[in-house]
């Protein structure tokens, strides 16, 4: 029996932080880097002069305070009970002339969060995207960055089956992870999904006190065949404001995972964003686990990248492992780039611009005998 697995970075499938959409890398990171700086500072349990002076000097530079839906803000504060004694901040003025003075002092002295503003992704790119899954036709996709399972659902009914005519997903699942901006990790699946365990909860080694996944390392069983398939999904720490140390823990905790896993069935496939090249330590760990990367199979004949314009090692940052029983039954590795908006690369005559891109990844998969 023959079946297509593939795993897919969807970056998003209806609503994204406008903060992934900024044109210019430089702001972007700008952006990224105050609100990570921002998220930080607010879970102090005290807050210190310094710490008031910077989440006021944020909150004001990118209109944290505004609920303007015609222009909305790039980082929001949301407070759940806002009166006088839970207030994170004052606002006085207007305009260029508007003053923050946070009067909290502590975690516990308001209730709320931080989170990026969201705009509504244009129908063209929800389209390519599906546009993607459906060349794939895959009978089992990781979905990686995917909002949450009814989202998921709506995708696979609305735009698969509804916009494009093609054949709906008849299960897919997702747990909600760590990563507060809600960017995923799910599956849709051409067979029954019997079960899932999730990590969410796994500490990180060096800070007990942190939870080790960025998002999570969900394990999916899928019944195929009469064995079980077990698809560890994964999207490790992103490079940006790089934290090699966390990448590497959450890459040895994978590898524990699937040796754990390969004593319930020997089908298990390391699938995702591992945000990482093939000559990096934390793929090295899993590697060493005798884990085999189906672009190094001989069936493989495509650019050597996943990522950007694919067209070196240095740009690959999605893998499907495989462990040695199911490296014998490849029958062919396939890289869908066209989604992809970037130069050197063909894409479908819908994505002309980076706009209109499905993604900035490329869709990996691989037909297996089982």
């Amino acid at each position: 029996m023959s079946i297509r697995i593939a795993t897919f970075n969807m970056e998003n499938l209806f609503r994204r932080p406008t903060a992934f959409r900024l044109p210019n890398p430089a702001k972007r990171a700008e952006l990224l880097t105050d609100f990570a700086e921002l998220v930080t500072r607010l879970d102090r349990p005290v807050y210190t002069d310094d710490d008031k002076t910077v989440i006021a000097r944020i909150i004001k530079k990118h209109r944290a305070y505004d609920f303007n839906p015609q222009k909305p803000p790039p980082i929001i504060i949301n407070e759940s009970r806002r009166s006088d004694e839970t207030k994170l901040f004052e606002k006085s003025g207007s305009g260029d002339d508007v003053r923050i003075v946070v009067s909290a002092n502590g975690r516990a002295s308001w209730a709320g969060w931080a989170e990026l503003g969201q705009d509504d992704l244009d129908m063209s790119v929800v389209r390519n995207t599906g546009r993607v899954v459906s060349e794939v036709d895959a009978d089992v996709l990781l979905a990686v960055e995917v909002e949450d399972r009814l989202t998921l659902e709506r995708f696979n009914t609305q735009v698969l089956a509804g916009a494009l005519g093609r054949r709906p997903y008849p299960f897919n699942l997702l747990i909600d992870g760590n990563d507060g901006r809600g960017i995923d990790i799910g599956i849709l699946s051409r067979h029954p999904i019997t079960s899932v365990r999730s990590h969410v909860f796994d500490t990180n080694p060096e800070r007990p006190d942190k939870r080790l996944f960025s998002r999570d390392c969900p394990e999916f069983e899928i019944q195929v065949n009469g064995t079980p398939l077990v698809v560890l999904g994964n999207h490790l720490k992103s490079q940006f404001q790089d934290n090699p140390r966390l990448r590497l823990a959450q890459s040895k905790r994978v590898a524990e995972i699937y040796r754990a896993a390969l004593e319930r069935t020997p089908h298990v496939v390391v699938a995702g964003d591992l945000n990482d090249d093939p000559d990096s330590e934390p793929i090295a760990v899993l590697r060493d686990t005798g884990l085999r990367d189906v672009m190094n199979h001989p069936a493989y004949r495509g650019l050597p990248g996943t990522y950007g314009t694919c067209a070196s090692e240095r740009e690959k940052l999605d893998y499907l492992l495989l462990p040695p029983p199911l490296w014998q039954e490849v029958q062919h590795v396939g890289l869908e780039t066209r989604g992809i908006f970037a130069e050197g690369i063909k894409s479908f005559d819908t994505v002309r611009s980076p706009i209109e891109a499905a993604s900035d990844h490329a869709a990996l998969y691989v037909d297996l005998d089982l």
